[in-house]
């Protein structure tokens, strides 16, 4: 037995044709085809009028639309957008308001509108965010805990030289402990910085900065290549929120009192500038008051780290239950048979990988959670760990499987793979 299928058009068809008929009543033909005697008469009349092609669905939009924008309205506000290029719609709104209050003018949103059906704006480049750093700020309760490290923004010197000072301080003490001029805000000129004030003054535990270049990148977790470098020498990087400068007050409040007492106005020469640095930074440390402090100089609160810095960068050190994978140049791991993309800027370091659900593994580097690896397959991929105001939410570790030679074991490309070697 043959299903016989019908559609709308079918059963309207055989609806007005037994209608027209007329062997049997509208009303008795409405029940037969399940349908209201308005419904009935509608069909029959559209039929009447249009023959077969009035049976189709109509478009139930308006014919017209009441609160349309009259076409004098549009021509006028676009003739103000030739007439100032740059101007905006609230700008244009607030200048045919002044100019003719006596019309009714559209929103400043309706005269975007305008603009973009005219062409007449040219929609943004989406901008790459660094991701949310996904755990809090180390607590602040002696020096050295934590060291805060910022650029104090660029100006020029009166024989017009270029200088941007980066400064670091102890969060604690609020003891100034670099302020150089550096050429670029490039990893290579930051990091001999900041790691001439490691050796004369030892390691904090943690480094916060804000999210811009080099202190953090756009990929996986927000890491750097000199973020890496600071994980490397035990020291944990930390970032503010986004537009929160706040959360980094004190430095912020800092380069005021640098700007009032070295750079306004500048100095005449590099060489001059160079030396009100170094004036600056013994005043204020020796010297200066500071009230966050009960009015005593920062020297008398500040005490070199007991971490001592030997110029020597290890790899971050895993449990003996943590499977390990060493990125490769091209920033990803082989995990259980197929390649899953990590960082270009974790090439050559281990990450270590621990187990928290059915097919589900946390991956770190070092202390930093870079997120979770879901499924088999080809198609699996790292999942980034989203930034939150508490620490990272890690289960238990489920015991991992022993890796099998032929998908976890080494591999051919002289061992980047395998479990890494772990660092004294």
């Amino acid at each position: 037995m043959v299903w016989k299928e019908t559609c709308v058009m079918d059963e309207r068809m055989c609806f007005v044709s037994a209608c027209l008929e007329g062997a049997e009543s509208i009303s008795e033909l409405c029940r037969h085809f399940g349908i209201s005697r308005k419904t009935g008469h509608k069909w029959l009349a559209r039929y009447h009028a249009q023959g077969a092609g009035g049976l189709e669905d109509r478009s139930r939009s308006p014919h017209s639309n009441c609160r349309a924008i009259d076409e004098a309205t549009v021509e006028a506000v676009i003739a103000v957008r030739h007439t100032f290029p740059t101007w905006g719609p609230r700008k244009v709104h607030a200048y045919l308001a002044d100019r003719h209050p006596e019309r009714g003018w559209p929103a400043a949103s309706t005269i975007g509108n305008i603009f973009d059906r005219a062409g007449l704006t040219r929609p943004r480049k989406m901008r790459r965010r660094t991701p949310p750093q996904s755990f809090p700020f180390q607590a602040v309760h002696a020096p050295n805990d934590t060291w805060c490290i910022d650029f104090k923004g660029w100006f020029l010197t009166g024989d017009g030289t270029h200088v941007e000072p980066l400064t670091i301080s102890d969060a604690h003490s609020r003891y100034l402990i670099s302020c150089v001029p550096v050429g670029s805000t490039a990893e290579a000129h930051v990091w001999p910085i900041v790691e001439r004030a490691f050796y004369e003054y030892g390691l904090p535990h943690a480094m916060r900065s804000d999210n811009g270049p080099p202190f953090a990148g756009r990929g996986v977790a927000g890491l750097s290549r000199l973020s890496v470098k600071l994980i490397k020498a035990g020291i944990r990087p930390e970032r503010i929120a986004p537009g929160k400068p706040q959360q980094n007050g004190r430095h912020e409040r800092f380069h005021l009192t640098l700007l009032q007492d070295t750079a306004a106005p500048p100095a005449r020469s590099l060489a001059e500038q160079l030396d009100r640095f170094r004036r600056f930074m013994s005043d204020y440390n020796e010297r200066r008051p500071h009230e966050a402090l009960d009015q005593v100089p920062p020297a008398r609160v500040y005490r070199r780290s007991a971490r001592a810095y030997d110029g020597v960068l290890r790899s971050p050190d895993y449990g003996a239950d943590v499977a390990i994978r060493r990125v490769r140049r091209k920033g990803e791991i082989k995990w259980q048979g197929r390649m899953v993309f990590i960082s270009e800027v974790l090439a050559g370091e281990p990450v270590g990988l621990n187990r928290i659900g059915e097919e589900t593994w946390l991956v770190k580097y070092g202390p930093i959670v870079l997120g979770t690896i879901k499924g088999r397959g080809p198609l699996a991929r790292i999942k980034p760990q989203r930034g939150c105001s508490g620490p990272p939410r890690e289960q238990p570790a489920v015991p991992a499987p022993p890796p099998s030679p032929a998908t976890d074991g080494q591999a051919s490309d002289g061992g980047s793979e395998g479990t890494a070697p772990q660092a004294p």
